[in-house]
């Protein structure tokens, strides 16, 4: 158990920091589904987009790899491209 008001806070803040990072993870990957399995290619290249942005924000505060979110976007690029 923790003893300092600073080692207490930072538990705090890891918490809320890990359940802030799972929402926007699981919220990312139902959208990278979702565009999977689109077959329209206007409304797929209106989800790419907001797709893209959802994996940039993660990447950048280091939820995931940025060579991770750059497969994913390609990929997705690949799939609206092949509609």
């Amino acid at each position: 158990m923790a003893h300092h008001l600073s080692a207490k806070k930072r538990i705090r803040q890891t918490e809320s920091r890990r359940l802030s990072n799972k929402y926007a993870a699981r919220t990312t990957r139902s959208a990278v589904k979702k565009l999977r399995e689109t077959t329209d290619k206007k409304a797929a290249a209106e989800q790419y987009s907001k797709v893209v942005s959802m994996l940039d924000k993660l990447a950048k505060n280091n939820v995931i790899h940025r060579n991770k979110a750059s497969n994913l976007k390609s990929k997705l690029a690949k799939h609206v491209n092949s509609l």
